[in-house]
């Protein structure tokens, strides 16, 4: 099989291809906010993003950068044993922030022997000139990755989910990003409310056409106190059962450009949180059955991939 044993270019495959052997990542908290939760924009946030930010699994912000990462090496080397790390920060926008606090932060990871590429969770509309050159100056020591929180190609859905920018913003920041090598990760989510699976497949064949290298398929997961809650405690939307998500998964994947490196298939959030779906913690479960499904098909990303 092309990628090993998987019928998708997994984050895991790409890893090993560059680095020769498996890499994990240390979640890290640089204490930022964001310009929909500080009055700039809103002060609600995104309409399904917790009071976390999305960083509910990264490591304490009381700690410094160095000793978050360390603190998380201890727990994940319990396990097995563990050489290579990617420093990621992830909870809220992490380009948002003061010029020097952000190359003090991204400088202290980078510079830890063990961090072999650093990657970034921000938002299109949070990177001007003087990030980008930040940016494109750290890529010249480690690989530098870009996640961007797109979700929808569409603005109707963009609108109800407070996502603050139009389509036009995440296209000059990817041109921004790639003028500089950098890679893009973009974030989507399946199953958003109003979002037909047709809806959905637009988006993947748009990204299809913009220059990204990864990206991430996120179930639509209900988290407790968010407003997006609210809705679907109203009735407002359903979520997907697990057959149904794997099926639009599956066709996301057909679709997708077998050269984007796909780094994540699903997602949660912490239990204590979950509302629904709950079926959405039992991961393992749904990575298996995936690759079941898959196999039983006959199919691979991007089987359909050019006949759109």
């Amino acid at each position: 099989m092309r990628w090993g044993e998987k019928p998708y270019h997994s984050l895991d495959y790409m890893l090993r291809e560059k680095f020769h052997e498996k890499v994990y990542k240390v979640t890290l908290n640089g204490g930022m906010t964001c310009p929909n939760r500080d009055g700039t924009l809103d002060s609600r946030g995104c309409i399904f993003c917790s009071a976390g930010g999305s960083g509910d699994f990264a490591a304490s912000a009381d700690l410094s950068i160095t000793e978050q990462i360390e603190s998380q090496k201890a727990m994940l080397s319990q396990k097995r044993p563990i050489r290579k790390y990617i420093a990621y920060f992830q909870a809220y926008t992490n380009t948002y922030g003061e010029l020097s606090y952000l190359r003090s932060i991204f400088q202290e990871a980078l510079s830890h022997p063990d961090i072999v590429a650093l990657s970034i969770g921000t938002r299109p509309d949070c990177l001007d000139t003087e990030i980008l050159e930040l940016l494109g100056h750290l890529n010249c020591q480690k690989p530098v990755w870009i996640e961007l929180g797109l979700q929808t190609m569409h603005e109707r859905t963009a609108r109800y989910i407070r996502r603050g920018y139009p389509l036009s913003c995440f296209e000059d920041a990817v041109k921004d990003l790639r003028a500089l090598d950098i890679d893009v990760i973009v974030h989507t989510i399946l199953g958003l409310p109003g979002e037909t699976s047709e809806d959905i497949l637009q988006t993947i064949q748009y990204l299809n056409r913009q220059d990204i290298q990864g990206i991430k398929l996120q179930l639509l997961h209900v988290l407790k106190g968010t407003d997006l809650a609210k809705d679907y405690l109203q009735g407002a939307f359903s979520t997907y059962s697990m057959e149904e998500y794997l099926d639009i998964l599956i066709s996301c994947l057909e679709h997708l450009n077998p050269e984007i490196v796909v780094h994540r298939l699903t997602g949660d959030g912490p239990s204590e949180l979950l509302l629904a779906p709950l079926w959405a913690s039992r991961k393992r479960e749904v990575l298996n059955r995936l690759h079941h499904e898959m196999k039983k098909k006959g199919t691979w990303q991007g089987r359909c991939a050019g006949t759109t």
